[in-house]
């Protein structure tokens, strides 16, 4: 299936396809699971997950998860 097909299929914008890097077609669902739940009233908690989850489909994931990790460790030192 080509990326164009893919992109429809999940409800991805062109934008989005520059902006993440989507190598795979399990990366388009994520992308779209993401979007379809960011539109919902999420808890705090949950938002923050989803927040994290979207980081994981850029090129720089590990900044994001240093960052949030770091911030776990001032909370709990």
């Amino acid at each position: 299936m080509t990326k164009s097909l893919i992109r429809e299929k999940y409800g991805i914008t062109e934008q989005e396809e520059k902006e993440f890097p989507l190598p795979e077609e399990e990366d388009y669902k994520i992308l779209s699971l993401v979007k379809t739940l960011e539109g919902k009233n999420l808890s705090d908690f949950d938002q923050e997950l989803i927040e994290l989850i979207r980081t994981q489909l850029r090129d720089d994931w590990r900044q994001p998860l240093l960052d949030k990790l770091n911030q776990l460790l001032k909370k709990y030192s």
